[in-house]
């Protein structure tokens, strides 16, 4: 994670911006209050993630939305209580300032040859540094979009009150954020959590190409975006299928979700982890089908490690990535 100053507790206006593979989000908020309720969500805006252009053309996507959402609003940015950006990662630090190198923004980590062949050959792109000089002195605090969904799920969501847990995201990609003994986990980049781009086991035929150079890995495997050049079939048809008994359909979801409990159980039994909350589009949009797989998947390995592990939906449901960016600020 990284920050700048402590807000001004008098200012009344926080700022949530969420960076996906997908879309980026902008939101204002009332400041968040003291007791446990989330804070008021007033304006959003969001837009498909710039993927061509100059390097600084997230950041500058970014404050674009920003500035119109506080124009709505009358509100001047630079008069802001704080600014939490909730971003895809992994992250890379230049000059101490956090940069983006996600496989579904920047098409120099595959190359031409990726999956998901993109029209740029960025490789990381600015994020703190360009956003800090356009706020001035208004405090920005950026963590990966996981680790910020844990947090928000901690203090509004289903993980209150939970020392050892963890928010799997499973949507474009497969994302991570985990907190042991009451302490969430950063790493020395920001990373921690990155299990996405972990193995878990094998798939017939060759390995795919993971967006990030990986063949293999959690995300090329189960991975919403990278379903359509694994499966020939986009994750909401093939979704949809299953849920109405298409045998072929549900045999592919089954394994997805083999796959998936694979790694929601390796993260069980290597942090002794008591509940998982799961968000996501592909996962939240098709909880019904999609929990009971994963916690048969999960409740067949190894006793000792989980017995009495529980597997939830999103407390903050489809509203926990606005959330997951304004939890990164104090509350007001």
């Amino acid at each position: 994670m990284a920050e700048t100053a402590p807000p001004s507790p008098a200012a009344a206006w926080h700022a949530g911006i969420d960076i996906g593979g997908t879309k980026v989000a902008v939101c204002l908020a009332r400041a968040a209050p003291a007791g446990g309720d989330p804070p008021e969500l007033v304006q959003r805006l969001a837009a498909p993630t710039v993927r061509t252009g100059a390097v600084d053309a997230l950041a500058r996507q970014v404050l674009g939305l920003l500035e119109d959402a506080c124009a709505r609003q009358g509100v001047e940015r630079g008069a802001l209580a704080g600014v939490g950006v909730s971003s895809c990662g992994p992250f890379v630090r230049r000059g101490g300032a956090i940069e983006v190198a996600n496989p579904n923004i920047c098409g120099g980590l595959a190359g031409a040859a990726g999956p998901r062949a993109l029209d740029n050959d960025w490789r990381e792109v600015p994020l703190q540094a360009p956003l800090a000089e356009a706020l001035g002195g208004v405090p920005l605090r950026i963590a990966n979009d996981a680790v910020a969904a844990l947090e928000a799920e901690r203090r509004w969501g289903a993980l209150a009150g939970i020392d050892d847990c963890a928010y799997v995201t499973w949507s474009t990609g497969v994302g991570v954020g985990l907190c042991v003994d009451g302490r969430v986990l950063g790493g020395k980049n920001g990373n921690a959590g990155h299990a996405g781009h972990s193995f878990v086991g094998d798939v017939p035929g060759p390995a795919p190409l993971c967006g990030c150079g990986n063949r293999g890995d959690v995300e090329s495997l189960v991975g919403g975006g990278l379903l359509p050049a694994r499966l020939g079939v986009r994750a909401p048809a093939l979704l949809q299928a299953a849920g109405r008994g298409d045998a072929a359909a549900l045999a592919q979801v089954r394994q997805l979700c083999c796959l998936m409990g694979r790694l929601l159980y390796n993260l069980v039994a290597t942090l002794d982890l008591e509940r998982i909350s799961l968000g996501g589009a592909v996962f939240l949009h098709h909880q019904a089908l999609l929990l009971p797989l994963l916690r048969e998947q999960v409740q067949q390995y190894f006793p000792a490690l989980t017995q009495g592990v529980q597997l939830v939906p999103a407390g903050l449901g489809p509203q926990v990535a606005d959330y997951a960016a304004l939890a990164l600020l104090p509350k007001g």
